[in-house]
């Protein structure tokens, strides 16, 4: 009995020491996930941290159902313990006289005999009682954090999660956007040259919903909104922005196998400058850097080929986009690429080693979709990319991203246009000419403290003029044809808690249209979000 009682014992004390640490540091670090975080530093980085924060909710989980098992084990064993020390007490209560007088005549060596047993029960009393306490503790700060838990119509859980953001900023010079500018435009005669102000609309909202297990794998979905859809005509509407979904996505999660369905980002260039000032659409969107939150569907495999190394693949399709406006804000019209019949196709493979605890990666991709422009007049849209992620040293990292490709304005290049009309567009015997385009950004990154980094970027998207000259004009085009945009940033960001984000920022746009001069605009953004 005293062997079962003590090997208990251990295992409850060494249960205390292992909840003991973690929920310390569930405590500390954990945010109410992503993204994530990541913070993330931008929406990429903001999902890091999200699936970070995730990962901690799961952890205190797990804690809470192994508490209430610890509990019953600490009833369980105090009832062994007062059966224990009842056998103890009981002969010595039933000993008849006869017995006392000759225990009172036997050694004192033999009386102390019992003193052991005696010291040993109070012993393992404290212990138990001790135990108790903490597990208490350990369980009323697990159900404080349980409160915080969305309440859903169905038995599965949901979390929600997100970052309220305000920027601050000023800008010098035109542009195509007042808050987070993509190109530069020249001022309009009269117009003021700076002007400054202030928004929340980048702020975004999620829900992460936690399936059951099918076939095996985990099942999740997640939406995620953001306030940057327009806004409505009336006084001061541009402090009313209208709600814009982002991403909406359902995932089946296997140990090295995930099927994604949805609207999510465009997997085959995952990366993104870090930037608190562009939330609503990633940093240098139109300026070097491929997006778009596309509905898809894309299966994922992870080979691991070593402990530290992995090779992954990824192949899915999208809706068939290039950047069409739509014709009517009710009621949707197919565009040129949805109109080929068939949807575009990516492909993405990346190897990845963890150096210095950061991500050593390369990856090359993919892109192909067909455009029918009516009257039969097809072009096909492809794109080759590469991305990387080098640590220099442990503080200094280099990453970035390139491409090359044709009729890609779908996805931010060349300005989002992918094609050139030779004529008046609206004529079924002008010709058209996809447009060419190359470009990337890079970025080099100083993370002088756990919650302190700064952030450097340069990048460009450069349309091949040579598609333009001699076939096409701006009158033709619906305005002005870009040849080149260029951009440059410099952050800061800083992270005094895990939920709470101070960033300052400075960015260049420089844009050069074919047939006019080129136009800059400089913009200073000060941020500050709240992540949950």
């Amino acid at each position: 009995m005293k062997s079962l009682m003590s090997s208990t014992v251990r295992a409850a004390v060494l249960a205390v020491v292992f909840f003991v640490p973690l929920c310390a540091f569930s405590q500390t670090q954990a945010a109410p996930s992503s993204a994530a975080a990541s913070a993330p530093t931008d929406s990429a980085s903001m999902r890091d941290l999200q699936d970070q924060v995730r990962q901690l909710r799961s952890l205190v989980e797990e804690m809470r159902t192994e508490n209430a098992e610890s509990r019953a084990e600490m009833r369980q064993l105090r009832q062994d313990l007062q059966t224990t020390r009842a056998l103890l007490e009981r002969p010595a209560a039933e000993e008849p006289k006869s017995t006392n007088l000759a225990a009172s005549s036997t050694p004192a060596a033999e009386q102390s005999q019992g003193a052991p047993a005696t010291a040993e029960s109070t012993t393992l009393e404290q212990r138990v009682q001790k135990l108790e306490d903490s597990t208490s503790l350990i369980g009323s700060k697990i159900d404080e954090q349980y409160q915080t838990k969305v309440e859903t119509a169905s038995k599965y859980r949901a979390r929600l999660h997100g970052i309220i953001l305000m920027n601050a900023f000023r800008n010098v010079g035109g542009s195509d956007n007042f808050d987070f500018p993509d190109f530069a435009q020249p001022v309009a005669p009269g117009a003021a040259k700076a002007s400054a102000g202030a928004t929340l609309r980048q702020s975004e909202i999620g829900l992460e919903i936690f399936g059951p297990t099918v076939a095996g794998a985990r099942t999740s979905a997640d939406v995620q909104l953001d306030f940057a859809g327009g806004f409505p005509k009336t006084g001061n509407g541009v402090n009313f922005g209208i709600v814009r979904l982002q991403t909406a996505s359902l995932r089946l999660d296997w140990e090295h196998t995930s099927v994604v369905a949805g609207q999510d980002s465009f997997f085959a260039s995952p990366l993104s400058p870090p930037s608190f000032a562009s939330l609503a659409e990633p940093a240098f969107a139109y300026a070097g850097n491929l997006w778009g939150w596309t509905p898809q569907l894309r299966v994922e495999h992870r080979f691991t080929v070593s402990d530290q190394q992995t090779i992954s693949v990824q192949a899915g399709i999208l809706d068939n986009l290039d950047w069409e406006f739509p014709y009517n804000s009710f009621y949707r019209t197919a565009q040129a690429g949805e109109s080929s019949g068939q949807p575009a196709y990516a492909v993405r493979t990346a190897w990845s080693r963890p150096v210095w605890e950061h991500p050593l990666s390369f990856g090359v991709a993919g892109y192909y979709g067909r455009q029918n422009w009516s009257w039969d007049r097809y072009e096909d849209a492809w794109a080759g990319m590469a991305d990387w992620q080098i640590p220099l040293l442990r503080r200094l990292s280099l990453s970035g991203e390139f491409y090359r490709g044709r009729g890609i304005g779908g996805l931010g290049a060349a300005t989002g246009r992918s094609i050139v009309y030779g004529g008046n567009p609206t004529y079924g015997s002008t010709p058209i000419r996809g447009l060419n385009a190359a470009g990337g950004w890079t970025q080099l990154k100083l993370q002088l403290t756990p919650k302190l980094e700064l952030n450097g970027v340069i990048a460009e998207d450069d349309s091949f003029t040579a598609d333009v000259r001699g076939f096409a004009v701006d009158a033709n085009n619906f305005g002005p044809i870009l040849g080149r945009n260029r951009g440059a940033l410099a952050n800061v960001v800083f992270r005094p808690r895990s939920d709470l984000v101070l960033s300052g920022e400075l960015r260049r746009l420089e844009s050069f249209p074919v047939y006019s001069n080129s136009s800059i605009t400089n913009q200073v953004n000060l941020s500050m979000g709240v992540l949950f």
